[in-house]
């Protein structure tokens, strides 16, 4: 998002609706690779990740009502380049 929206000049809602729809595809593709293992999905381990979601995402909305979203944008594009950073090192190092 951060190089969508810094990168290419994209407004943030084109920018994270253009992000959510690549998600979804790869989310599908991912499913359909792996259908023939979903019996061997633990329910507690899905249920657990599901719940711990849902928990961040209301309370992360909650939090972002006192943030500067200029800030909290500015800081997320921090993030995702140390992370790329870290990343890229990591693959370059092994």
């Amino acid at each position: 998002i951060p190089a969508l929206v810094l990168g290419l000049g994209l407004p943030m809602q084109v920018a994270v609706g253009s992000s959510l729809v690549i998600v979804v595809v790869n989310a599908i593709g991912g499913l359909a690779a792996h259908a023939p293992h979903l019996t061997d999905l633990d329910p507690a381990v899905i249920t657990a990740f599901t719940l711990t979601a849902m928990t961040g995402s209301l309370a992360a909305t909650r939090l972002s009502r006192h943030l500067n979203p200029d800030r909290l944008r500015r800081a997320f594009a921090y993030l995702v380049f140390a992370v790329a950073a870290y990343v890229s090192v990591q693959a370059l190092v092994s």
